[in-house]
């Protein structure tokens, strides 16, 4: 899923938030402050920065790896500097150098240091794993550390009949800056339902599901999860690219629930926050 998407999903998540922790100015447990709601969102941001640059990677190391061979890589910054392949009979490893200067991606994200990634031989098209690992690896202004494994299969699934790409990203990862130690925890589950034949990227529609939990340096949690029954949809040919989906938000004491609509290409949701009426507003 492109980074555009991401990031709208990200500030959605953080006006949801924000909402709810002003709803009851007496609730004081597990209030999240206006710092906590725009660091979610660069978390957000920064973990599938990282997903993207993981997938193209796996591409170049194995450009059977997709239905079609794509054309191009789509989030890479040119100043990246991918290692050639080390390799011995059961496995291969590749290392991204971003240097020390910074090496903007194209959405000014600046990236620091090494991420290296792994994988088995042979290669597999079902419960294929790669893991990545981080070397002084710095997204903005936030060390990341910890490591991340993508299992990445072509099969059948609830949302698309016929053979098809899926990656379950499981992540435990902490994020350090000045503010303390950022800790996030989960699974989240994405298909390519549509385009995955074409050697374009537009075409693409996908489905994402799954949840995880965000600790905050003063041990505050929250968590979102996507039902596998309302997915979020995400078309690359819509200029929101959010379609549909519902998105469920729990912390201390609140519950908010999101809804993208039914597949219009429009920026209209509606937001229900503790069971309240649900809002329209644009995003």
């Amino acid at each position: 899923m492109k980074t555009n998407s991401i990031l709208k999903i990200a500030v959605l998540f953080a006006v949801i938030l924000f909402a709810s922790c002003t709803k009851d100015n007496n609730d004081n447990v597990g209030v999240f402050t206006a710092a906590d709601i725009q660091t979610s969102a660069k978390l957000d941001q920064a973990t599938n920065d990282i997903s993207d640059i993981i997938d193209d990677v796996y591409y170049i190391e194995n450009p059977t790896g997709k239905t079609v061979a794509p054309i191009e890589t789509y989030s890479l910054p040119q100043c990246a500097v991918i290692s050639p392949r080390t390799f011995n009979s059961t496995s291969w490893t590749r290392t991204i150098n971003f240097g020390t200067a910074g090496c903007a991606m194209p959405n000014g994200a600046i990236l620091r240091g090494v991420i290296t990634m792994t994988g088995s031989l042979p290669y597999t098209s079902t419960g294929y794993v790669i893991t990545y690992s981080f070397d002084n690896f710095r997204y903005n202004d936030f060390l990341v550390q910890g490591n991340r494994t993508i299992t990445r299969s072509l099969g059948t699934s609830t949302y698309q009949a016929n053979i098809h790409p899926i990656w379950v990203m499981d992540m435990n990862m902490t994020f350090t800056n000045a503010n303390g130690v950022y800790t996030r925890v989960g699974s989240r589950t994405r298909e390519c339902v549509e385009g995955y034949t074409t050697v374009v990227w537009t075409d693409n529609v996908y489905v994402i599901t799954g949840a995880w939990t965000t600790t905050f340096p003063n041990g505050y949690t929250h968590t979102n999860t996507i039902s596998s029954t309302a997915p979020i949809r995400v078309r690359l040919n819509c200029d929101y690219r959010v379609v549909s989906g519902v998105v469920n938000i729990t912390r201390p004491n609140h519950t908010a629930v999101l809804d993208y609509g039914a597949g219009t290409c429009d920026n209209v949701a509606t937001l229900s926050i503790d069971g309240g009426t649900p809002i329209a507003f644009t995003f």
